[in-house]
């Protein structure tokens, strides 16, 4: 009798463990299914915020007539904008390279050229809105040397002649570079002016391109790290309201020299073009720009030969040392290690260089006729 009591207790406590197992093998697979739900609602949430939207749909201004396009050999469009004489009567002829959050309207040099000299020197300048910028289609396939050929295709187009000058200012000016590199066959002269330095180019010596990057603003820094290290993460970076976006996107004007703030305030710190430079979405023009600028180039500036080995042209660097958005000292090793540039400090300024009164023309001047008056 007492064997078989023992034997119902044994019994009955086997039961209740099994059911305890089994109630604990439910919760634990409950557990697993919540959790792995998390972790696919998550990873969703976070593929979809990552994904740029698609590029909003080019319109002109309303009531403006649409500008002229140039349709390129992959069927898209570059929009551009002419200044100065009419191009079959010039005597030199300049495609100009807008920055970053700019458009074709912000050529400061077309705006600031003296008429007189314009007339008197037969100048033509043509800008244009880069890829994905304004009212010219944007290129998913952009890389450093497409946006050079590009620019020899907009001139083929405007029937500028086998050779013509670039001028480009801040992102414009390092895309200059890639026009030094690719198509320098077309070129009669380049002027760069405050260009932006990657600080990936792999000659720049690690010390140096260390410094310059860390005297940016840490959310800068954050917002060039991405644009290289994870390009699939820059619209989110951009967008989240999280941690501080890159604040040459916000406008912070943290970021200005003493003369830039100076010019600026003159200016009313308006940029009245800047809705129509984004019309198509902050991925297509900015963050774009940033993933191509800041990218792994295919080649570096200091590994470009002298373009005019037989002095039938120039290029020329033009930089203040108080720029507070390109370091200078980075600047200056560039001009040394390539002594066929022309290098041009200006003491006191900043980015905004070209604002200067009289700066415009002596940069023209130089650029088309060597002379600095």
């Amino acid at each position: 009798m007492s064997g078989g009591r023992t034997n119902r207790k044994i019994s009955a406590a086997s039961a209740r463990s099994h059911t305890r197992n089994t109630k604990k093998k439910s919760s634990s697979g409950v557990l697993k299914t919540v959790l792995l739900v998390a972790f696919v609602g998550v990873a969703g949430w976070l593929y979809q915020a990552t994904q740029p939207p698609p590029p909003k749909p080019i319109s002109s201004t309303a009531g403006v007539t649409a500008p002229p396009r140039i349709k390129l050999r992959d069927g898209r469009h570059l929009a551009y904008k002419e200044h100065g004489v009419p191009r079959n009567e010039a005597n030199f002829k300049i495609v100009y390279v807008h920055g970053f959050d700019s458009c074709r309207h912000d050529n400061y040099f077309a705006d600031a050229l003296s008429p007189g000299m314009v007339e008197g020197m037969g100048i033509y300048m043509v800008s244009f809105d880069r890829p994905g910028y304004g009212e010219s289609d944007p290129d998913p396939n952009r890389t450093p040397r497409s946006i050079a050929l590009d620019i020899e295709e907009l001139a083929d187009g405007l029937g500028l002649g086998s050779k013509f000058y670039v001028l480009g200012l801040s992102m414009g000016a390092q895309i200059t570079w890639t026009c030094l590199n690719y198509i320098p066959h077309r070129l009669a002269g380049a002027t760069l002016v405050a260009p932006v330095i990657n600080y990936w180019w792999r000659n720049l010596p690690e010390n140096m391109a260390k410094e310059g990057f860390t005297q940016m603003l840490p959310a800068d820094q954050w917002a060039l790290r991405v644009a290289h290290y994870a390009p699939w993460l820059t619209f989110w970076w951009n967008t989240q309201k999280w941690f501080p976006i890159s604040n040459v996107i916000a406008g912070n004007p943290d970021i200005l020299s003493r003369q830039d703030k100076e010019i600026l305030t003159k200016l009313g710190f308006s940029k009245p073009n800047q809705a129509y430079a984004r019309q198509q979405g902050e991925y297509e023009s900015l963050h774009r720009d940033m993933i191509v600028g800041f990218g792994s180039w295919e080649f570096d500036p200091l590994d470009i030969k002298d373009p005019f080995p037989n002095r039938v042209g120039s290029v020329h660097v033009w930089h203040g040392d108080e720029d507070r958005f390109v370091p200078v000292k980075i600047q200056r090793h560039i001009a040394e290690n390539l002594p066929w540039i022309q290098y041009h400090e200006v003491a006191g300024s900043g980015h905004f260089l070209p604002l200067v009164d009289g700066m415009v023309d002596k940069i023209v001047k130089t650029l088309l006729v060597g002379e600095e008056d």
